[in-house]
């Protein structure tokens, strides 16, 4: 997906979290985050490809989840205040239940004010007409050590084109880089999932 950086940093202390999700609902067609500096990230809607995998992950997450019942899982709409103060919507995250009935119910109702215990973000194909990529690598990178600071236990970065994974866990300090991997699993995080790649990678 394309995004856009603005910079409302003369509206810090003016722009509140429901001045965001009025904004968010205005503009249902954009993903929108803050980062820790005040700035607004908008990012349009993901192409087809990158949809359908975004939600083959997400339905693989969702359907252990209901299997389970450790905790709640969300989809690329859902945002989330980091301990930072940012703003962030991973692609697929997932928080235990314990972690979520800490929170109030009017929390819940807002952009919930928790790290997530495990995000995945998939990053876009590369557009062959124009040979780039309509997000940033280095920015996705930046945003999963942002996950891993905030306290986030894991993070899966996925790269379709390159048939890799970066595995991002919150208790290291290193980036693990899987080449080719027919599946994830971390069974002391999120014990029983099975994360099939095939159909993402194909």
């Amino acid at each position: 997906m394309t995004s856009v950086t603005l910079s409302f940093k003369s509206l810090v202390g003016k722009l509140s979290e429901s001045d965001l999700e009025r904004l968010c609902q205005e503009n249902p067609d954009a993903r929108l985050e803050i980062d820790t500096q005040g700035k607004l990230i908008a990012m349009s809607p993901t192409g087809s490809e990158s949809g359908r995998r975004n939600m083959s992950l997400a339905a693989q997450v969702w359907n252990w989840n209901s299997q389970t019942k450790l905790g709640i899982a969300f989809d690329s709409s859902t945002g989330f205040k980091l301990a930072n103060g940012a703003i962030r919507s991973p692609d697929v995250s997932w928080v235990t239940l314990a972690k979520w009935n800490s929170l109030s119910k009017e929390q819940k109702r807002k952009f919930a004010p928790i790290d997530p215990d495990f995000v995945i973000e998939l990053m876009s194909p590369i557009c062959e007409a124009v040979s780039f990529r309509t997000d940033d690598r280095d920015e996705l990178r930046r945003k999963m050590q942002e996950y891993q600071e905030c306290g986030v236990r894991l993070g899966w970065l996925i790269d379709p084109d390159a048939k890799e994974v970066e595995i991002y866990r919150g208790s290291q300090s290193g980036v693990e880089i899987l080449e080719n991997p027919q599946s994830l699993f971390e069974e002391e995080i999120l014990p029983e999932l099975i994360v099939d790649l095939k159909e993402i990678f194909a």
